[in-house]
């Protein structure tokens, strides 16, 4: 089940977090996930111990890096045209920023692989979490066993989408056709469901994911939202997290 903090305004999946896995995708009143300042003044304020925040340069690929666990000092890095991020380290934090697009979360607690993703449109077609599932397999993560949590994106009321994109979708997912598309004068596109369909096609039991129930554009008070706010003042992203202790 996705949760709701008010004091803390964050989301979480409870079929994730525990007293040794914290993770969550933040509201807009934490502000920009785009600032390392708002990152720091949050989970300074929860109080994380980590030993190094890991942000992946998120270019719409399918490319997945994974993490070593390091000994140097605290700091921040930045891994460049990568999409997803996994480890089996403890105290390493993962994010990723969105703002329509998907930020997907996803543990194997047995094993104690975490991981994460930016799913776009294109990083959705290239199947980015399908290479985070096989990633996680080869670290030794039973499939059957790997927990998913779908953040905050921009729903099918709200994403239209062109008739080359439409194609686009169509050609490479026929099968999910008359579950994925609404039209309504043009084509909307429901991303979200898509991703989670493609996941139980990939081995992802269905009780292991929750799937959020929002849309981006339309929850202006909560989201920050690409479509909705960009090039305005108030734009920003949503920071979405994984940590295990």
């Amino acid at each position: 089940m996705i949760k709701f903090l008010p004091e803390e305004n964050y989301f979480f999946s409870s079929l994730i977090n525990d007293e040794n896995y914290f993770s969550g995708f933040s509201a807009k009143i934490l502000g920009d996930g785009r600032k390392i300042e708002t990152l720091i003044r949050f989970f300074s304020q929860e109080n994380i111990n980590f030993l190094k925040i890991i942000i992946p340069e998120q270019i719409h690929s399918a490319n997945v890096a994974l993490v070593p666990q390091q000994k140097d000092d605290y700091q921040i890095e930045k891994i460049e045209e990568v999409d997803g991020l996994i480890t089996n380290k403890a105290r390493v934090l993962l994010i990723v920023r969105t703002a329509d697009c998907l930020p997907i979360i996803y543990v194997e607690k047995e094993k104690g692989v975490v991981a994460i993703s930016h799913n776009g449109w294109r990083g959705t077609i290239k199947k980015i979490s399908k290479n985070i599932v096989e990633k996680m397999i080869s670290l030794g993560a039973d499939k059957k066993k790997i927990k998913v949590a779908i953040g905050p994106g921009i729903g099918s009321c709200c994403y239209k989408i062109d008739e080359d994109r439409y194609f686009q979708f169509k050609t490479e997912f026929d099968g999910y056709s008359e579950k994925i598309f609404v039209y309504r004068g043009s084509w909307y596109l429901n991303l979200a469901l898509l991703n989670y369909l493609l996941l139980l096609d990939w081995g992802i039991k269905k009780e292991n994911i929750d799937f959020f129930p929002f849309c981006t554009f339309c929850d202006k008070k909560r989201f920050f939202s690409f479509r909705r706010d960009k090039g305005k003042k108030e734009y920003g992203e949503m920071f979405s997290f994984i940590i295990k202790y």
